[in-house]
């Protein structure tokens, strides 16, 4: 009797998602790769996965791939926080005690061939235990979740990526035997210019070797920059994405990062989406998530306004009061790290306080358009770029349809980004980590299992902050965002 496989069994492909894998099949096939990576992003939005060796990509994908489930139990250091081996150190509730293999699906419509890699496929996998169930700290299932909720009330969103990152040279990777770690010893690097003259074209240019290669492959991928330029600061760029429905965006992030770190690498350079690298003269990164709603049978954008002295639609209010009301809940989804923090300063080009403004880069929400724009659409400069893309796209969308379902108004639109009396973000990820252990809005949403969760894996790392010397952050987040 010939036994089913592990997807048709479970019956965990739409019939969109099997016709697709078959026209993957043939291209994978008809480009004559070899080898086929399947990858998951684990609670940190940081990929992880195993490079098999393949000629038949549809029977190697159609039974999944396992992995083992302590990968789900580590911190930023690759440390695993949870007991494994005891049922009383939280992680068997869902069944993962004692390494507990899990199982990767691979999602099709993800194909991708890696440019810089020779003769390999890519695809990013959705997590299942060995009997069909979803494993419950998927994060990428949370943010699909979120998403189906917005359709459940006749919304899709559209989400469009801002990200800043830094790029030197690669001076010394530090790949002695004692610089490693855990985590290991950074690598040492220099500038590839002196920044500070932004968007000054002769700045551009100097970083332009790097920035054609990055051009070039990230076109190849699929990925929809729409820009890159320099930034503000030495060494660092900007690059911008069209905007993309659904959960398209966070798959567009997760890619992004990966693949960015990786072209550079093989051209000797260290990219890094870290908030606030610890070298001197360095301004810090953000990652703002620009956003509207949109009809899903028309398309049409649910934001724009059709009132003359009004920017935003009543909709779009809603939903900015949505996630004025959450900020602070919401902090631990858009800026998990200890380092992101540094970034909220008063008077500077980050938010420091849940307050929103019409094109005003100083507010936490910037309403970007003008009356009957159809480009009109909402940007959330709270983010840091090491964030989950996952549970930063999930936290603004049930935030944001919170305000629609209550009509939370969220005032007039503040002329003082750093002066009005709205409530201050959290300064420190001790401060977020409270606020959201204690918010009963996304315990509702996320779940209670799934925030008890992502709040012990971050008090971990901060215990190990706090008992570390002051260069811990460095060590920490340098070289794995």
């Amino acid at each position: 009797m010939t036994v089913a496989a592990f997807i048709e069994r479970h019956d965990l492909w739409s019939s969109d998602q099997w016709r697709t894998a078959e026209d993957v099949a043939k291209k994978y096939s008809a480009e004559n790769l070899k080898v086929l990576r399947l990858s998951f992003a684990d609670q940190h939005g940081i990929l992880r996965g195993k490079a098999l060796i393949t000629d038949d990509l549809l029977e190697t994908v159609k039974n999944g791939l396992s992995m083992p489930s302590s990968l789900l139990a580590k911190d930023t250091s690759h440390k695993t926080v949870f007991p494994t081996f005891t049922r009383d150190g939280g992680f068997d509730v869902v069944g993962m005690a004692g390494v507990a293999d899990i199982v990767m699906v691979p999602d099709p419509t993800t194909f991708k061939v890696l440019p810089w890699s020779e003769d390999t496929g890519w695809m990013l996998c959705d997590l299942y235990f060995p009997d069909g169930r979803p494993v419950p700290f998927c994060t990428r299932r949370k943010a699909r979740e979120a998403v189906e909720a917005l359709g459940h009330d006749g919304f899709n969103i559209m989400a469009g990526l801002e990200v800043e990152l830094h790029l030197f040279a690669l001076d010394d990777a530090k790949l002695e035997p004692h610089h490693a770690g855990q985590p290991g010893e950074p690598p040492a690097v220099s500038l590839l210019n002196q920044g500070y003259q932004y968007l000054t074209e002769t700045r551009l240019d100097e970083l332009g070797p790097i920035l054609n290669v990055l051009r070039k492959q990230l076109a190849k991928l699929g990925l929809p920059l729409r820009s890159l330029e320099n930034e503000f600061g030495p060494s660092q760029i900007e690059m911008t994405f069209q905007p993309r429905a659904g959960i398209g965006a966070a798959d567009d992030m997760v890619l992004l990062r990966s693949a960015v770190k990786q072209i550079c690498s093989r051209h000797g350079i260290h990219a890094t989406f870290m908030c606030r690298p610890q070298l001197p003269s360095l301004f810090a990164s953000g990652w703002h998530l620009h956003q509207s709603l949109i009809d899903p049978k028309t398309g049409a954008n649910l934001f724009v306004s059709n009132e003359k002295n009004t920017h935003l639609s009543d909709l779009a209010l809603n939903f900015v009061g949505g996630l004025l009301k959450h900020a602070r809940a919401s902090a631990l989804f858009t800026t998990p790290t200890i380092n992101g923090y540094k970034r909220f300063r008063s008077y500077s080009l980050a938010p420091d306080r849940a307050v929103w403004g019409l094109d005003n880069k100083g507010m936490m929400v910037r309403a970007i358009g003008q009356p009957g724009d159809p480009a009109t659409r909402i940007e959330n400069r709270i983010g840091e770029p090491t964030a989950n893309p996952y549970l930063y796209l999930a936290s603004q969308v049930y935030a944001g349809l919170d305000g629609i379902q209550n009509g939370t108004n969220p005032g007039s639109p503040s002329v003082e980004a750093y002066e009005s009396e709205a409530d201050l973000l959290p300064t420190s990820l001790m401060e977020a980590v409270s606020a959201t252990k204690g918010d009963q809005f996304y315990r509702s949403k996320l779940g209670g299992s799934f925030v008890d969760y992502l709040v012990k894996i971050k008090e971990a790392e901060i215990a190990r902050f706090l008992s570390e010397v002051t260069d811990w952050e460095h060590r920490e987040y340098f070289q794995l965002f």
